[in-house]
């Protein structure tokens, strides 16, 4: 069996995969019930963000986006949370 770098990974990894591995991180759970260690939640975003720059998901659709409704402070709330 040939080696598997995690680039040939990422360019292999289907949709679905990657948003099983989202939900994994965003749960610290495999789809099993059985939990993540820490390293395994490192590995798994880092994919996650490998795969979505390089498959060109929308900035609106990537881990962490978050939503900036107006520049500056103004005591309200600036920032839309997006799952």
């Amino acid at each position: 069996m040939s080696e598997m770098t995690f680039d040939r990974m990422i360019q292999q990894m289907t949709p679905a995969i990657h948003e099983s591995l989202k939900q994994a991180v965003a749960l610290r759970k495999w789809p099993d019930g059985r939990r993540l260690s820490a390293e395994q939640v490192e590995l798994c975003l880092e994919a996650v963000i490998k795969y979505e720059a390089e498959h060109d998901v929308p900035p609106e659709q990537r881990v962490g986006f978050l939503e900036r409704t107006s520049c500056g402070s103004d005591g309200g709330d600036d920032i839309k949370w997006v799952n």
